[in-house]
């Protein structure tokens, strides 16, 4: 049986692809230390025989005794509301946690793939963004440590497989939805859809005319896996290049969820990306991938879900072990 490490394993894209690997027949190994994931989305996953949690910020020296055949680094805030309030947990997770990881990897012979992000394109001149585009961050700027975190986390893991022979991968993960968000993490979609359930406007910020392109999450792991597997080691855009207004968007998510509520407009903030669209043609090429499910459908799954979320989970502002973590 193969065994395979997930750091982020309680988060959204992590718990996912920690079904995922179950179902293939890896024995998987997860590990979080809670700050943005929830144990709720793989309590699921705890009796089974190939499912071992661990409960460990990688951040700090990783200590695995088992044999591994493959890591997949999806540790980090992935949301601007995260990584605006723990700003040097965000840049630690980038750096030392990869580097902690690339040294187990290196120590286990595992391949490695990291989840790095369309974040490190900044606001685009290039659009749709390809893989040989350098990106446009302000590295001073409030989202730099996100930004920055994940630049370098691509450089270094670059820098182990050029100079140790690691095998490496690396996906620049677009945004992506679907069960297991959190509410209120400033991401776009739990945004709406929050705001809707709760009967509140929904806030667009600047004009509503930058674009997004949003990816379901079966099309994401699906693309994840088939990387993890191929033999590329360069970045792959992973992510659905269908792209929509912010302003569309709102009245896509009016529609869906049949609310009443109007579209509001607050001030852009800072270095907020103005285009978000990823060219696939790489993806298409040597993973033989693209998405299948359409945002109409993946929403209508999304919906179904955040309806069935408790009152308390409506309305609470942030995730509840988050708070300690803010001045540590």
């Amino acid at each position: 049986m193969k065994k395979i490490l997930i750091t982020g394993a309680a988060g959204f894209l992590g718990s996912h692809l920690c079904d995922r690997f179950i179902k293939e027949g890896f024995y998987v190994i997860g590990m979080d230390n809670f700050i943005t994931g929830d144990k709720k989305n793989i309590e699921h996953l705890l009796q089974l025989s190939n499912f071992q949690l661990v409960k460990h910020d990688v951040t700090n020296f990783i200590n695995i005794e088992a044999n591994l055949d493959y890591i997949l680094h999806f540790a980090s805030p992935a949301s601007p509301i995260d990584y605006l309030k723990i700003p040097i947990q965000t840049l630690k997770v980038g750096a030392l946690g990869t580097h902690n990881l690339l040294g187990l990897a290196k120590a286990k012979k595992a391949r490695m793939l990291i989840a790095s992000t369309s974040e490190v394109y900044g606001d685009p001149l290039v659009h749709p963004q390809t893989e040989d585009y350098y990106g446009n961050v302000n590295t001073i700027g409030p989202r730099g440590v996100y930004d920055e975190a994940k630049r370098f986390q691509e450089s270094i893991t670059m820098a182990y497989h050029r100079f140790h022979g690691l095998e490496t991968r690396i996906a620049r993960i677009f945004n992506t939805y679907g069960p297991r968000m959190r509410l209120n993490d400033g991401r776009v979609i739990p945004a709406f859809l929050g705001q809707a359930l709760r009967g509140e406007n929904l806030t667009v910020f600047g004009d509503g005319l930058q674009t997004r392109s949003f990816c379901y999450v079966d099309d994401q792991v699906e693309g994840i896996y088939r990387l993890l597997l191929s033999d590329y080691s360069n970045p792959v855009n992973i992510g659905n290049p269908n792209e929509i207004t912010i302003k569309d968007f709102a009245e896509e998510i009016i529609s869906l969820t049949g609310t009443k509520q109007k579209v509001i407009y607050k001030n852009l903030p800072q270095d907020d990306p103005l285009q978000r669209q990823p060219d696939i043609t790489l993806a298409k090429k040597v993973l033989n991938w693209e998405p299948k499910v359409n945002r109409g459908e993946g929403m209508k799954i999304t919906f179904e879900y955040f309806k069935s979320l408790s009152q308390e989970e409506l309305f609470k502002s942030e995730h509840k072990n988050f708070k300690e973590h803010i001045k540590k």
